[in-house]
Order: C-alpha cells, then structure tokens, then sequence
C-alpha cells in the first residue's frame, strides 16, 4: 500500500434508510410544508411592522425591553389566535356546534377551491398550463343557472341536471383551447387568457339584457334566484353554510386520483405530460390527449361554477361571481403538486386562511391583504424549491426518472 493510497479518504456508500431519509427531507411534501412555515414566518413579521402598539414599544425599546416583546406577542399571537378561530374552532362561543361553525366556513370556502385545483392541477400533469378557470367557472355558472331557473323539474333531477350543465359548460370552454392547441399549435396560455375575457364581458352582456340572464323585473345586472328544487342542500342542516358541494368535491378528488393513477387514459395523460414526442413514437395520439386533458379539467372547473351558483350565492349572480377562484385554483394546484390528495389538503388550507383572514381583520384591525400576502409568497417558494432547501440547509433528493416516463420507456421497450 503506497502513501496515496494511505491519504485517500474512505467513501462509504449510504444506506438505505440514509436515502429514504434524504430523499423525504427534500422531497416535494416537506418542501411545500415549509413553504407555508416561511409564509407564515413573514405574515407574522409584516403583522408586527404594522402594528401601532410594537411601533410604540419599540421607540423605548432600550428602556424596557420587555413591553415590546409583549406588543409583539399581542399583535401576532392575537392575529394568528383570531386566524385559528375564525378557520378551525371559536373557544369563546358558548357551545360546541357555535363552536365549530368557523371549521363549516372553511369547508365551504375549501369546496370550489378544491374542484378548481383538481383542473389546474391535470393540465399540468399534462404539461400544459390551463389559466382560464375564470373564464370556465363563469361559463359554467351562467349555463348552471340558465337551467336551473328556466326549466322547473322535480327536486334531485333539477339539482342534477343543473349540475351537469356546469360541468358541460366548463368542459365546453376548456375544450376550445384544447382543439386550438391540437390542430393549430395555439398556445394554451395565451388562448385561455382571452377566453377569460371573452367570458366575462359576454357574462356581462348577458345580464343586462332583458330575457337571458338578467332578472326580469330589475334593471341591475344580476340573475334571478336559483329555485330551491336547484340548490345544494346543506349536509349539517341551516345553520351552517357548508352544503353537498363538499361531498361532490371529495368525489371528485377521488374519481380525479383514480383517472392519473389507475386508468389508461390517465395512464396516456402522463405520459403525454412526461414526454410528448416519446408518448408519440409509443402510438400515443398526443393531440386527442389534449383535447381529453382540457374538457376533463373544465369539467372539475365547471363543477366550481356549480358550487357557486347552487349553494354559496343562490340568491342571484353578478359578473363576479367567480371570486378570483380561476386563478387560487392555480396556487391550490401548485400547493398541492398537482396531485389529487395534495391538492385537497391545499384547498382546505387555503379555505381557512379565507375563513380565518375575515376574523382576523376584524378582530384585529388587521387588513385582509396580509393573507394574501402568505398565500404569495407561499407561491414564492413552491415554485423555488432549490431556496426553500437552502434556507434550512436540506439535501437535494437523487435524481429519478418520474414514474410515467420510466412506465412510457418499458412501454416502448416492449
């Protein structure tokens, strides 16, 4: 043995818990688990700032330390506090169903979100990008409410039948960017944002006109109500908001994790998303994917215009009636991976910080733009996951082929 070999350094390989534990510390969930911690690390930091009793504290800071720690922990502890009653549970109500009645508010605000990720969160595992949610939530809302109040039928079919219109109403405004892009090359992004327009001033159009979805009797641009026979029914009875749109989105969830994971349609998409001109040489018809990829993902849209139409606003609609959904809907999915299970967690979380940012603005004074601050920034890291690692320091996972391109070269292989 020479000198050389005495001084080299001795490499050992890793184990294999060593690499299940590398691979899960800088995998995607602890990535977007963090992502939220940082956002949440900064909302409390912006809280504070603006905060007049730490801006008052902090001028005799020298003098008595002490009350400025205090102010600090008012103003973001009583925050956060009134953020967590106002999405999860209010201790100070006198009883466990008022008590529990902020948890029914965030599922009611989650539903919409949830089933307009599951459609952001499919064009992308596609490899597309579909930012038109708005305008196939408003489509689906328009057509939704049309049937429901201009054909009466018996309760359950009339529910159904509204419903189904929604989702054929997103499905049908998705679907024109799907044949654009397959027989044109249209790029998606571009076409779904005009769409979006072309949604809202027709939705606008349509509500002012005497005989289509203006309410008659009334010169403001609002639609008639939607008829009980049409309306999700609540499943924890009156006195809470959550309706049967929860049940519809879990549904979808499921159907959604079934359709990537267990069928071979979805089997195609991910293919298609992994690698278009692979999924091509292995007889994948790429175009007719699209088209499929974009009216399945206006459909999980559509059925967002449903919940909105039929159980949150049943009293009649504006041309807002989408509330920003088409475009949190992006940020669900990329919360949320674009992976079904992932995606519903996203959806619940975004639902209480809606929930909750409406109780913490009155409760604390505190304006509501800071939630959408957290919800930016969380944005911020999930798109940027070589930062989030760096910041605490966490090992970069080994490179793996993705499970659709690995099953498309066997395929091929074969």
């Amino acid at each position: 043995m020479n000198a050389e070999q005495l001084h080299k350094p001795v490499v050992t390989e890793p184990t294999r818990w060593q690499r299940a534990l590398k691979d899960m510390l800088g995998g995607s969930v602890v990535i977007s688990i963090l992502a939220v911690v940082i956002a949440l690390v900064v909302g409390a930091v912006l809280i504070a700032f603006t905060d007049p009793g730490v801006q008052r504290t902090a001028g005799y800071f020298f003098a008595r330390p002490s009350d400025l720690f205090q102010a600090l922990w008012s103003a973001v502890g009583g925050a956060y506090g009134s953020l967590f009653q106002g999405s999860i549970y209010n201790f100070g109500a006198p009883s466990f169903a008022s008590g529990i009645s902020p948890l029914t508010n965030t599922l009611t605000f989650a539903t919409p979100l949830i089933v307009g990720g599951l459609g952001v969160g499919l064009t992308f595992r596609l490899g597309m990008f579909n930012i038109g949610g708005q305008g196939q939530i408003l489509i689906a809302a328009a057509l939704s409410g049309w049937v429901a109040w201009s054909f009466p039928m018996p309760y359950g079919i009339h529910l159904a039948v509204a419903v189904i219109a929604a989702i054929v109403g997103g499905a049908f405004w998705a679907g024109i960017a799907g044949v654009l892009k397959a027989t044109t090359g249209a790029h998606e992004v571009i076409v779904t944002i005009m769409l979006n327009y072309v949604a809202l001033y027709l939705l606008q159009f349509l509500l002012r006109t005497p005989g289509a979805l203006q309410n008659p009797g009334s010169n403001n641009p609002i639609s008639p109500p939607t008829p009980p026979t049409a309306v999700l029914p609540p499943i924890f009875g009156d006195r809470y908001r959550v309706h049967f749109g929860l049940i519809l989105a879990i549904a979808a969830t499921i159907f959604a994790w079934w359709l990537l994971n267990r069928s071979s349609l979805g089997f195609r998409m991910r293919a298609v998303g992994a690698n278009p001109a692979a999924a091509k040489t292995a007889g994948i018809d790429v175009r007719r994917i699209y088209i499929y990829g974009m009216l399945i993902a206006g459909g999980f849209l559509g059925l967002a215009g449903a919940d909105q139409v039929l159980g949150t606003t049943t009293s009649g609609f504006s041309s807002d009636i989408d509330a920003g959904l088409g475009f949190d809907a992006i940020t669900v999915a990329l919360l949320g991976r674009s992976r079904p299970v992932g995606t519903l967690v996203a959806g619940l979380l975004f639902g209480a910080l809606k929930a909750g940012g409406f109780v913490m603005q009155g409760a604390n004074n505190i304006p509501n733009e800071i939630i959408l601050v957290v919800q930016s920034i969380i944005v911020l890291f999930i798109a940027a996951p070589p930062l989030v690692r760096a910041i605490f320091r966490l090992p970069t996972p080994a490179p793996r082929a993705p499970r659709a391109k690995r099953a498309l070269v066997k395929e091929v292989q074969n």
